[in-house]
């Protein structure tokens, strides 16, 4: 089942029989606002705050992933979650609704692919029948926590990112209809020594590029052998950087589409977004809602989705430190899956 240095190789061929996506205001005036399930007409989703509206969109996102599964939630044995938030706060009041097993998970933005391999692991060793993960982020709480909050107007460079305000999930089981989940890189951290908080694409490419690279030289395949190969939330500028590095490496991305959730969410022309999406919910939302539903219909067969996350903190920041990054890449088949 292991395979090459980090990959792992899943023979059951566990199966994503259901998603869910619940999406904010900005995500619904994007050019993917059909794919989502739900969207928010405003961002605080009639709650007090702006967590607890970050809250509302992971218990939605899971509940209509269960019951689009045709389960109920005792019928899941683990969920699997994660976000941005200290202490992964979300995913943890959340799952006191869910009242199932819970595993907490923390990979930042890269938190959706984590998650998903996790369950996809869990599946196919038989250690559970039905996995449910998920993840999620809220533009006003990671710019609150991170940066500076919405209301002080603080301007942004070109390089800043518009976190997603969005979830998503997925009911991963042994059989069923729908895509199959194949193999799984988990990527190592890298560390390049960038400090901006305002610049997470440059910082997170060289793990995306590093994950990609292992995860094909594991598997002994080449781009070409993707019809999609997508980055969770380099954005403009992070993506310009791993094309650049993958040309310095010697690997051509000819043959197949190269792209990224963060510039597939929102109109960068029309949406004051600075160079894209980022955030836990960002490669969610793309995946588990345009993605798949493209697989569904035939369009794609073969897809790979590297979500990538910088593992800063506050304290971390406070403290001069630079930006850690990881990215986790998990590879999706219809049909056979051989």
């Amino acid at each position: 089942m292991h395979i090459g240095r980090q990959t792992w190789l899943f023979k059951n061929k566990p199966v994503i029989i259901s998603t869910a996506t619940v999406v904010g205001p900005d995500e619904g005036e994007g050019p993917l606002a059909k794919e989502f399930d739900f969207i928010h007409e405003d961002l605080d989703m009639k709650e007090k705050s702006w967590e607890k509206a970050e809250r509302k969109l992971l218990e939605q996102a899971t509940e209509l992933a269960v019951l689009h599964a045709k389960l109920k939630d005792e019928d899941i044995h683990y969920f699997l979650g994660g976000d941005l938030m200290n202490q992964i706060i979300s995913n943890t009041f959340a799952a006191r609704n869910l009242g199932v097993p819970y595993i907490g998970v923390f990979g930042a933005c890269s938190t959706s692919m984590e998650t998903l391999a996790i369950a996809s692991l869990l599946v196919d060793s038989g250690n559970a029948k039905y996995v449910l993960a998920g993840t999620c982020s809220h533009n006003c709480t990671a710019e609150k926590q991170f940066r500076y909050p919405t209301e002080y107007g603080s301007q942004k460079p070109p390089t800043a990112q518009y976190t997603v305000t969005g979830a998503g999930a997925a009911v991963v089981a042994p059989t069923g209809d729908g895509p199959k989940v194949i193999a799984a890189t988990i990527g190592k951290v890298l560390d390049m020594g960038l400090k901006d908080p305002f610049n997470m694409g440059a910082a997170m490419a060289p793990a995306a590029v590093d994950t990609i690279q292992t995860h094909l030289t594991d598997l002994n395949r080449t781009p070409q052998d993707y019809d999609l190969i997508v980055t969770g939330d380099l954005a403009s500028i992070g993506h310009a950087i791993a094309k650049d590095l993958f040309k310095e490496n010697g690997l051509s991305m000819e043959g197949t589409v190269f792209n990224d959730c963060g510039l597939m969410v929102y109109d960068l022309q029309q949406q004051a977004v600075q160079a894209g999406g980022s955030g836990c919910g960002c490669s969610a939302v793309v995946t588990y809602g345009h993605i798949l539903r493209r697989m569904r219909k035939g369009e794609l067969k073969r897809v790979m989705i590297v979500a990538t996350g910088a593992l800063l903190s506050p304290l971390s920041y406070q403290q001069g430190e630079s930006i850690p990054c990881i990215a986790h890449a998990v590879t999706l088949e219809m049909g056979d899956g051989t």
